[in-house]
């Protein structure tokens, strides 16, 4: 069953330069208990696509186009009103930054017990302080601590009970962006593991926005690989991490350490996404891709399928010939225009 589907979504934002357009034409869908990884460099849209579906953005923000459709009904044509009744009690967020998420002058009993009385009216104070209490255990709290401020909190135990608030309805759906960003390794490690415990309990989905890769390895079914608001891979976890199809997919995994060999060099991807306010034509990865030709230039891919993969790359049939080897030498990523371009600013060539 499909709890979520984004058909064409575009969602702009408004700056002095003009519409940016910080996702561009994305589609996917997330099936009932499964978890959805989102990664790629920041700036690619993975919080704006959040935003957009939990109906959260900024004012200079918008969808220009496209669906999104929980449970068969298109919250983007949902007066404001309604679509609030959807947040926390179907879908719920865990933001990326627990100080700022979390109001400063309630507790946190409160603000978990707010959420429980709005979205589930009739219920009582007797039950919700149950929920808070049960919902602190889950996430490794001391319920006794459920009346203290968010400030008197360290920032892994903001992070926890931003999770215990985003739980507490049982949603749907979980968008968790950044969930162990302000967390050691040890602590992410048993929030991850708690975090999958309680779905199981309530049977709900999770989409992971995320620069981690190894998050999304240890938590998801699926992974989207996003570049400069556009999907450039969709595929199983296993395929994504062994055998991508996309050039950036390949170059963003051999920028991670592998624990399986500690001797590998990290490399790095010369240049930066292109400007989303006047976006190039083509691929929006060919200036930074060593395998970029004047098609990729021109011209914008279509999704390319193979092994379960869904990569938007001209010449994805040519991957398996040795560009998986190469990439993982240095060269290699030398040879694009980006890298280029570097070393004749740095020669000091005009």
């Amino acid at each position: 069953m499909t709890v979520l589907n984004v058909s064409d979504l575009e969602v702009y934002y408004e700056t002095e330069s003009g519409p940016a357009q910080a996702v561009d034409g994305v589609s996917f869908s997330i099936g009932e208990g499964e978890n959805l990884g989102i990664v790629g460099e920041s700036g690619c849209g993975k919080t704006t696509l959040a935003k957009a579906i939990i109906g959260i953005l900024p004012d200079a923000g918008y969808i220009n186009n496209g669906s999104i459709e929980f449970d068969g009904t298109d919250l983007t044509e949902l007066p404001d009103k309604q679509r609030r009744r959807y947040k926390w009690e179907e879908i719920s967020m865990i933001a990326q930054s627990a100080m700022n998420a979390l109001d400063p002058v309630y507790t946190i009993r409160e603000q978990i017990v707010e959420a429980v009385e709005t979205h589930r009216p009739g219920t009582g104070r007797t039950e919700a302080n149950e929920i808070v209490a049960e919902m602190f255990d889950l996430v490794g709290l001391d319920p006794g601590r459920a009346d203290d401020y968010p400030h008197q909190f360290s920032g892994g135990m903001r992070q926890r009970a931003m999770i215990a608030m985003a739980l507490a309805l049982e949603p749907s759906l979980v968008l968790a962006d950044e969930p162990t960003t302000a967390l050691d390794v040890i602590m992410q490690d048993q929030i991850l593991k708690r975090i999958g415990q309680i779905q199981t309990e309530i049977n709900s989905s999770m989409m992971v926005i995320t620069h981690d890769v190894s998050v999304v390895a240890e938590t998801c079914d699926r992974v989207i690989v996003m570049y400069a608001g556009q999907i450039a891979e969709e595929g199983p976890v296993e395929e994504i991490f062994g055998q991508p199809y996309h050039p950036y997919t390949i170059g963003l995994k051999r920028a991670f350490p592998n624990i399986r060999e500690s001797d590998q060099d990290l490399l790095s991807i010369a240049g930066y996404p292109p400007e989303l306010v006047d976006p190039p034509s083509g691929c929006r990865f060919a200036e930074r891709c060593p395998l970029a030709t004047d098609e990729c230039r021109e011209v914008e891919p279509q999704a390319h399928h193979n092994n379960g993969l869904r990569s938007y790359c001209h010449r994805a049939d040519e991957i398996d010939e040795g560009f998986r080897a190469r990439a993982d030498d240095a060269e290699t990523w030398a040879d694009t225009d980006a890298a280029r371009e570097i070393e004749a600013l740095a020669k000091g060539d005009d």
